[in-house]
């Protein structure tokens, strides 16, 4: 017994030195326990709050809260005789002063006497274009036949090219190159799965219209590819990244029994995009194991550092009295004779973002929700959201402009699919928010380049936010303590942050700062050194 008392009386002796050295070298802020982190430089790029990067310690009412898109209107009707009810998985991008759009034509019919869904005619990658991302329109390009002419928008189908005999699969991603080394011939490039032979085709264009392969052979095989595959060119890496559709093994642990089959992401990188290496499965921060079709990752505009994806999430339910009082219930069970999943099946869309391009933060609760039950919705192939995002101008006069997604609806019935716009706040994926009891939030040390702060942010009338700079110790530097912070109320993508006395914050060049955010009743997107 005494034996024991004295390990015990060590153990206790241990942990007291444990805890004095942790109380000493780190600080207390609002009962937050602050280990000081390593150096962080953000330089003067835009930080968004959509996970917990910057983040120290958080109290009070504070939280990151998610934000979804608001449903616009129908932009595009996939109704030409060489589209059809399941034309999915589109590209956009800004180009000068034009919007592209590149898309799958595809049409779904369903035999429920020889149960199978076959296609009526062959897949098509078509082209659409817009001055201002909302009003689109197919050009007559004359590339390709379809039942006799060429007056169709097709710019890709199966097809002779020199040695390479094209069978297009189902699926394919257009992207402009920020390759700075890019040649004029391969401005714009693309992938486009091949069904035989299996994998990803690399192909290049000089005028996004006219494309030809840059390879006879597909340069990532390893992947299932039946779902939208995309590639583009990282700046921050100086290199190409891939994302393509695979099946996932993995083991439960409480059983350690083995599933297969789970549809999941994988990415690789290049530099030449023709020969790819750093195969690796993508791993996320805190989200189940979950059937992920689309990836729909790509670098965010203003913070290129911080790559965003909106990948479409599967889902099979049961038949119940839920599933029978969703729309379109006869076709769904029409459907579901073929496959019981066809009908039972769901689909929306989640959101997600990575700084290194292998672990993501995903957020569990659904980015684009299902919506309001109307025909066309609560389906299997909802919400397969265009790769890339648009800034467009608000319907609103006078606002800012706003972000444009591009979401499929009406998958599987009648002879055509629609493109539905979804608007978002620039910046506004997520934000720190508070109710008006308030909260704070105080983010880990970093350095800075720039002379002002800029903060995009809301609040209601009554609401604010202060900010006050601190340095690494968490003591307020004089000049730009909370007291002395201008308080901030209203609602802008950019207004500047001042302290009494008109002190700058380029006075702290080169310091390692912290910044202590107060909110009441106030969400804030993001913020940057300038």
């Amino acid at each position: 017994m005494k034996k024991k008392s004295h390990v015990s009386q060590n153990k206790i002796l241990v942990f007291l030195v444990v805890l004095t050295f942790l109380m000493i070298n780190n600080n207390q802020v609002n009962g937050q326990q602050l280990i000081k982190n390593p150096e962080i430089d953000i330089g003067s790029k835009r930080q968004l709050f959509v996970d917990n990067y910057l983040i120290q310690a958080i109290s009070g009412e504070a939280e990151i809260e998610l934000h979804n898109p608001v449903p616009g209107e129908i932009v595009l009707k996939h109704d030409a005789p060489w589209e059809g009810n399941s034309s999915v998985y589109h590209s956009v991008f800004k180009d000068g002063e034009i919007y592209r759009m590149y898309y799958r034509g595809s049409q779904i019919d369903i035999d429920s006497v020889a149960k199978k869904i076959s296609g009526s005619h062959p897949i098509f990658f078509c082209y659409a274009e817009s001055k201002d991302g909302i009003n689109w329109v197919k050009p007559n390009l004359g590339l390709y036949e379809y039942k006799g002419s060429k007056k169709n928008n097709i710019i890709l189908a199966n097809t002779n090219f020199k040695d390479l005999q094209l069978k297009v699969g189902d699926n394919a991603s257009f992207f402009k190159d920020e390759n700075p080394n890019a040649l004029p011939s391969e401005k714009y490039k693309a992938f486009v799965m091949s069904s035989k032979p299996h994998g990803l085709l690399p192909f290049k264009s000089a005028d996004g219209i006219h494309w030809e392969p840059m390879h006879n052979m597909p340069v990532i095989t390893n992947g299932a590819f039946d779902s939208q595959n995309i590639g583009f060119w990282d700046s921050e890496i100086g290199a190409y990244r891939a994302y393509w559709r695979y099946f996932q093994r993995f083991t439960t642990k409480d059983t350690g029994s083995l599933y297969l089959g789970v549809r999941a992401i994988r990415t690789a990188t290049s530099k030449d995009f023709i020969n790819w290496e750093n195969q690796t499965d993508l791993k996320y921060e805190s989200s189940p194991h979950e059937q992920l079709y689309t990836n729909q990752i790509f670098p965010y505009y203003r913070a290129p550092q911080l790559l965003v994806g909106f990948p479409n999430r599967y889902i099979e339910r049961e038949w119940s009295p839920s599933m029978y009082a969703l729309p379109e219930v006869k076709h769904r069970q029409l459907r579901s004779k073929i496959s019981m999943r066809y009908g039972t099946g769901l689909t929306d869309a989640l959101f997600m973002s990575s700084r290194n391009g292998t672990v993501f933060n995903r957020w569990n609760e659904a980015f684009f929700r299902s919506g309001i039950e109307r025909p066309g919705t609560w389906n299997y192939g909802q919400h397969y959201v265009a790769w890339g995002m648009l800034e467009t101008k608000s319907s609103m006069v006078g606002a800012p402009n706003e972000l444009s997604f591009y979401s499929a609806e009406n998958f599987w019935t009648g002879t055509s699919n629609d493109i539905r716009r979804y608007t978002l706040r620039i910046d506004g994926f997520a934000s720190l928010s508070a109710p008006m009891k308030g909260g704070e939030v105080i983010t880990k040390p970093f350095k800075f380049d720039g002379k002002k702060l800029s903060v995009n942010f809301a609040t209601s009338i009554a609401g604010s936010i202060k900010i006050e700079i601190q340095d690494v110790d968490g003591n307020a530097i004089p000049g730009f303590t909370l007291a002395e912070c201008s308080e901030l109320y209203g609602d802008t993508i950019d207004r500047d942050v001042s302290w009494k006395g008109g002190n700058v914050v380029g006075n702290l060049l080169n310091h390692n700062i912290r910044l202590r955010i107060v909110l009441k009743d106030a969400d804030l997107y993001s913020f940057k050194f300038y």
